[in-house]
Parts: structure tokens; sequence; C-alpha cells
């Protein structure tokens, strides 16, 4: 054979190699398992109509329930959205992870989670948010190439509070989105409905379906959203290889035990979730499973039918086993761990933490509680007094639960309270504020039952959703009923201060403020709007001081900044605004009241060209400012511009009434 015939041999196989090399590469990659994972907030089982419930409109999620396995008695261990996520993507109960509520901390980024273990095995990751209670700053973004919050914090702008949340149909858009262009790799992709979480918006036709039944109507929303996810994974012949999980994140109790909503209380009503297992095609599962179970297991579930190894810290179980319908070994009952600490953190009474083992569940706080749930599902009969040995029984197994699973645990990361992330969970219908610390070492404190502020809790709760809607008379009102009960609360006395503010009672809103601050020197959630208060109030000094220490307990509040800037200028202190202008500008470069007052300033100072840079970019983040126009105008006739300055007061006169 010739040199060349051997060389035109050997390039005639390499090409041919090559596209071989390439579709086995893709066909390794096609043939990996996708996973799907749908969380819906707020999700009861027993308005599922594959829990059970006969007037329930969820067809897709009854499909899916009929594809898969079904858990039937699931349980989150803390029925609020931040840590009960936080427990699915982590496999960590909260006592590790440092996540019990969304108080002030985040995710310790050197925590694995689901998302950081798939992306690291080749996984294109993607999230799609319906709440901005799971916005990035708490974390659980970590691992997502993708994560879609994108939730406005405008500060200024009370406007907006609808803006937290995002209903079903804009998430999926965003989600199928995001599918059509990962399609063809490996994909982990979480999608997160919020529409059955108060306040309910129920949007056509469904409004009219369910008249009265507003959340029935927002499930059956969200299982038209599920629908079409499970339809765009069918007609792309993705279904059958991706792993789909749905669950809920928590329950509601819909006026079970006195609570209108969730997170205060750990009964049955709000602990108990849906969960669904599909499996990808060629798996034999079990169509349901009747052994309780913990969203603790999620992640290792997953991994496990994914064949990914677990991380070390995992603390919970794959339940792949049972899915596949293999016995379980002999072996101790399973505990469920449950907790909230929402009433300690947010109005230091005491929190409550939970086992259940067997028909048992036992509730460890002031007043103790032991309820037999196969007996009394409802929890109504507390059987505390009568079976004493059994509730010490479980208590000892608690706490020998709870000293297990905090061993070693990862210290959440200590963030800022922004008055305005509060202010947005306030919004959501959330404690949007702290008021209560955990015990120190040493401490013993007798701290309130929850049970014993359930009333309290409701008329805050009320309250809040009053201010929320501009009821502002009828909110004072409820929560000067809720100090008769308590009067050194401060969550109360805040929010007192908070109503004072917006209806222009400064003066009030200052004395509340410095109540606050008496019963809590460190609660810093109040520095900001006392100094906005002293500044209504003409004392710019004490407005001074309480920005400057915001700014130095916050130091992303650029509203902050500003209104130290505006502060400064009242006492000729024009340098110094001039740097707090700027602050505010390096903290978030789009705030055009910030660049309007900066190139205010440095016109003031002849710095023309600095001032036109700052006025030009105040005009083009809003053009319809006829302020902006105007004395942008006025500087670029200082500058010599005339013809320029007369089309920005052209343009200032347009835009309507300087303000």
């Amino acid at each position: 054979m010739s040199f060349r015939l051997l060389l035109l041999l050997v390039i005639f196989l390499w090409n041919a190699l090559l596209p071989c090399s390439a579709r086995a590469s893709s066909a390794a990659a096609s043939s990996r398992t996708n996973l799907l994972l749908i969380t819906i907030d707020t999700l009861r089982p027993d308005h599922l109509g594959c829990y059970g419930d006969r007037q329930a409109h969820t067809p897709n999620i009854d499909s899916l329930a009929a594809a898969g396995t079904r858990f039937e008695h699931a349980y989150t261990p803390v029925p609020i959205t931040l840590p009960s996520h936080t427990v699915m993507m982590t496999g960590t109960y909260p006592m590790y992870s440092g996540i019990h509520d969304f108080s002030g901390n985040s995710l310790n980024p050197q925590q694995p989670t689901l998302a950081s273990i798939l992306r690291q095995h080749g996984y294109a990751t993607g999230a799609v948010l319906g709440s901005a209670v799971l916005d990035h700053r708490f974390g659980l973004n970590q691992g997502f190439d993708f994560y879609y919050d994108h939730f406005d914090f405008s500060r200024l702008e009370d406007a907006n509070l609808d803006l937290m949340k995002r209903p079903g149909n804009e998430v999926v858009d965003q989600a199928l989105g995001w599918l059509a262009a990962n399609a063809g790799k490996p994909f982990f992709l979480w999608v997160h409905l919020y529409d059955p979480h108060t306040p309910y918006d129920v949007p056509p036709p469904f409004d009219r379906q369910f008249q009265g039944r507003p959340y029935d109507g927002e499930i059956a929303f969200a299982d038209s959203q599920v629908g079409r996810l499970l339809s765009f994974l069918k007609e792309k012949h993705l279904y059958g290889r991706t792993l789909i999980v749905l669950t809920g994140d928590h329950g509601e109790s819909l006026g079970e035990h006195g609570e209108k909503n969730h997170g205060f209380f750990i009964y049955d009503a709000t602990l108990r979730i849906p969960l669904l297992v599909k499996l990808p095609v060629g798996e034999r599962q079990q169509s349901a499973v009747a052994e309780p179970t913990s969203t603790v297991n999620l992640l290792q579930t997953v991994l496990d039918v994914l064949k990914v190894p677990p991380p070390a810290d995992a603390q919970g179980a794959s339940l792949l086993p049972a899915v596949l319908g293999k016995p379980r070994p002999a072996a101790t009952p399973v505990e469920l761990y449950s907790e909230s600490f929402l009433p300690l953190l947010h109005f230091d009474w005491s929190e409550l933490r939970g086992i259940q083992i067997g028909n048992y569940h036992f509730i460890d706080v002031p007043q103790p509680e032991l309820y037999d749930i196969a007996a009394d599902p409802g929890e109504l009969h507390n059987l505390y007094a009568r079976k004493p040995a059994i509730a010490q029984e479980l208590k000892a197994k608690l706490e020998a639960l709870v000293q297990k699973y905090t061993a070693g645990h990862q210290q959440a990361q200590s963030t800022p309270l922004d008055p305005v992330l509060m202010e947005r969970l306030k919004s959501l219908g959330y404690a949007g504020f702290s008021g209560g610390h955990p015990p120190k070492a040493g401490e013993n404190r007798q701290l309130p039952d929850p049970k014993d502020r359930i009333a309290m809790f409701e008329l805050i709760s009320d309250a809040i959703d009053a201010s929320q809607h501009g009821r502002f008379q009828e909110s004072t009102s409820k929560l000067t009923q809720a100090l008769k009960t308590e009067d050194t609360n401060v969550p109360v006395h805040y929010l007192l201060g908070l109503n004072y503010y917006r209806t222009q009672n400064f003066q009030e809103s200052i004395t509340e403020f410095r109540r606050v601050l008496q019963l809590s020197p460190d609660y810093t959630l109040v520095y900001f709007y006392l100094g906005l208060a002293y500044a209504r109030v003409g004392d710019y000094q004490n407005s001074i001081d309480y920005l400057q220490r915001t700014l130095k307990a916050d130091g992303t509040n650029f509203s902050a900044a500003y209104n130290l800037g505006a502060a400064y200028l009242k006492l000729d202190r024009v340098d110094d605004a001039v740097a707090a202008f700027r602050q505010s500008l390096q903290i978030y470069s789009g705030y055009e009241p910030a660049h309007l007052a900066l190139g205010e300033v440095l016109l003031y100072q002849q710095k023309l060209d600095e001032a036109l840079a700052e006025l030009r970019q105040a005009v083009a983040l809003a053009p319809n400012d006829p302020r902006a126009h105007a004395v942008l105008a006025k500087a670029l006739h200082a500058k010599g511009l005339d013809s320029e300055a007369q089309q920005e007061m052209q343009k200032a006169a347009a835009a309507g009434p300087q303000h």
C-alpha cells in the first residue's frame, strides 16, 4: 500500500470516528436522568384529588401521582418557606444549617446544596422562584447557574408590594424558556409556585369556579401550571428520562388551633405536605408508601436515583427503596422532628420543638403537649397529664435528636436586617421584623407559651395587613389593643412607630421608635426610620446620627446614604453631602434621586462637567421627572449650551409640574 493511500485511509477513519465519538458523548449525556423539582407553597395534601379531596380540581398533579409514588404521610420539619426549602436543598435540619427563619441570616456558602452537587456532576442548574421569601440573599441560589428571583426592592416605593411575588404562569414562562435552552444536556430545574399562599389573588377562570374557596382556586391554578411543565417534557420527549418530584413546603392551618395561616404552630395542619416521586421510565415503583417520612430525606433520595454520591453532612436517608417497594429493614421507628422558632425570633415567646414517633406527637413548649394522632388526627386533646411516661420518653428522644443533628452544625451567615426587605416580607403576610433572641448560655428565661399568645399574634397579623393596605387607623387600633396583653412587646412598638411615620405623625413615631430602643438597644431596624423621622421634625443632627448607625449596621442601604446626604445639606455640610450621595450611588448606581441630588450640589460648586454627567444620568433614569430636566437645563445654560438647555426646559414643561 502506498504512503499516500495509507494517509487517505487514516484521514477517512479519523473523520468517520469523530462523529461517532461525538454521537456517543451526546448519547451518554442524553441518557442521563434529568431532575425536575416542583415545590408548591402552602399546599395541604387533603386539598388534592390524589389525596382524597373529591372537590379538588388537580388533574395534572393527580396524573403525576398516578404515574409515580405518592407518600401518604410526608412532613416538613418546619412550616416556614425559607427554612423548609433549606431542609430540602441541603438534606439537613435547621439546627445544623442555622436557618430557622428569615431573620438576619443566610445559608453558609460552604454548605453543599442539591444544586451545587449536581452542577459539579455536569448538570445545568436552574431555578425560578415565585416569591421574594426565597430571594438570593438568603443563600439558596448556591450552585444554580440560573436563579430567577428578580424582585423589585425599590426603597422609596410602597406601590410595588405586589411585585414581591409572581403568579405561576410567569414562573412557568421563565422555566420553560430555560428548559428550551438547556434540554440538550442533563438538567436540574427547580420551579417554585407560590400561588396558594395568602394573600389570594385567584386568576380567571378559577376565580369563578371557586367562588368562596380562594385557597382551592389558587391550588387549581397552580395545578394548571404544573400541567404546562409536564406537557413540555412530553412534547420534547424528556418526560420518560426525567425524575420528577412534586412537594409542598408546608401546609396551612385555615383556622385550626386559632391559627389562620402557618408558621406559628407545629400541628399536622401545617407540617403535613404532599410528596410525589416519578422515576424515569423503566423503573417499577410503588403507587403509594404509607410509612411516614420527612423532606429532610429528599436530597438523599434524589441523589440515589441519579447515582450521585451524597455529601458527608447529609442527615436524611434515601427513600428510593420504599419507592421501589423494597421492605424496610427492621429498625427503630421513624422519628419525625419539627420546630417553629417564629414566636421566639420575632416576639420573644417560646419556640416550639416536636417529635412524632408512631401514633404519638409530642410538642415541647412551656405547657407541653402530647397527642395520639391516630385517635385524634386534629390534635385537639392534650394527653400530656394523662400519659406522663410516654411524654417523658418522647421528650428524651427529642432532646437526643436535637443534640445529634446539631453536632458539627454549619454557622449561618449573618446578614443585615434590611428595613426594606423586612417591609417586603410583611407585604407577603410574614412577620417582617425581629423582636426576640434565643436564650444565651446560662440564661434562664420564662418565655410565654405560644398557645397563650396566638390571639395576640393574629391581632398583630391583622394589623400588619391593615397597614399594608393603607388602613393605618385600623392597624394602630389593633396594635394598641395588642399592647394590653404585653406592653413591652418590641415588634408592636416598632409597627406603631411605622404607622405614625406613614401618617406623618413624626413626633409620635419618634416616641415609639425610642421606646423600641429602650426595650431592645440592639434593634437595628429602627435606626433607619428614626433617621427619617428626625429629619422630618427638623432635628438634623439626630437624623445624621441614626442614618450613620443604619449604614454601619447595613452597608447596602442606599436610601439611608441618600437621606444622610440630604441631612448634611440642611446643616451646610456640603462636602459630607457629596460623599454621602456618592456612597448611595456606589451601593446602587441606578438610584436617580442620588444622581439628581449630587448633580445639583456639583452645579452649586461650579463643577460643571461632573454636574452634567450626573444630571444626564438622572434624566436617563427618570425621563419623566420634570425637576431632573429643569436642573439639567440650568447646568447646560451655565456651560453655555443654551440651545440644549432650551430643549431640556421644554421637556421639563412637558413632563409636568415640579414637586
